[in-house]
């Protein structure tokens, strides 16, 4: 992989977000840097929405869009609690936005992603739940940053059982339940459960969805060891897929771009012009997540 070209790829092409994060990680940039350019996608009620996540640009505040904001808060260290972007997160959850009161989770997908440019995956289907992505880190989030009560420790317990009963939780989903895990190691909580089981069983599902033929990766939708291990979560590599992670770092180079870049291996399958420039907001990002990969940093 050709590192510096990567890093003039992000440079030219990046979001001012996702800028802010690739300079808080290469070029000693600060974290309050991020929190800025973060803060210009938090809504009035604290959610956030405004295209944060490229694949569906609805300006509303929906689940999703603000379980993003918490993952990028809490990659550059920017997750303090009496910060406003912290409490606007924590407001906006605590009003129970686009959360469903019966099953006490909140929605993957909400009704209005169908007025706007969007992702198929973005429509909403049925009641517009998937499994407990984004539920179990947004539940968790508001247990460590907004109020330790009995009503988010049942939404995690019911998580954690949830993800030991089912053996094909989706890559997107176990991103959720590794944010969960370290924020509760983090604050010091294994009252609501055992910190070690858990680790274990995020581990088998890791093991579980990652793509043994690394002949997929980049270009089939799989899961590669960089879709979990970009800076963050290496204690989760086990034996049984670390020569997939060597594997993946060793063909990066055949599949980065000439302009340096990585690209993305997905499409909306819905006839919006705006995909493109999605992709080119992906990109860059994307490429910061390779980065991070081979760099461990």
């Amino acid at each position: 992989m050709k590192i510096n070209a990567a890093r003039q790829f992000i440079l030219k092409n990046a979001r001012p977000i996702d800028l802010a994060v690739y300079k808080y990680f290469f070029e000693n940039g600060s974290n309050q840097r991020v929190i800025d350019e973060l803060s210009k996608f938090q809504n009035e009620d604290g959610g956030f929405g405004n295209g944060l996540e490229p694949d569906f640009l609805n300006p509303n505040s929906s689940p999703i869009a603000t379980n993003d904001a918490i993952i990028t808060l809490y990659r550059t260290d920017a997750l303090e609690c009496d910060s406003d972007i912290v409490k606007g997160i924590v407001r906006y959850l605590k009003s129970h936005d686009s959360f469903d009161e019966d099953k006490k989770r909140w929605l993957f997908a909400i009704d209005s992603n169908k007025d706007y440019p969007h992702a198929i995956w973005w429509e909403k289907k049925d009641d517009g739940i998937s499994g407990f992505n984004p539920t179990i880190s947004l539940a968790t989030f508001m247990f460590c940053y907004g109020e330790r009560t009995i009503f988010y420790e049942d939404i995690i317990r019911d998580g954690f059982k949830y993800l030991e009963d089912n053996t094909d939780i989706k890559g997107d989903e176990i991103k959720c339940y590794l944010l969960s895990y370290e924020l509760l190691k983090s604050h010091e909580i294994s009252e609501i459960i055992n910190l070690e089981d858990l680790k274990e069983l995020i581990s088998k599902r890791i093991n579980d969805v990652i793509c043994r033929d690394i002949n997929k990766y980049g270009i089939e939708y799989v899961h590669a060891p960089s879709d979990f291990f970009a800076g963050h979560y290496l204690e989760f590599i086990t034996s049984e897929i670390e020569h997939l992670v060597h594997a993946e770092k060793e063909i990066l180079g055949k599949l980065q771009k000439e302009d340096g870049g990585f690209d993305i291996w997905w499409k909306w399958y819905t006839p919006y012009s705006e995909f493109e420039q999605a992709r080119k907001y992906w990109r860059p990002r994307v490429t910061i997540d390779k980065l991070l990969f081979v760099t461990g940093e």
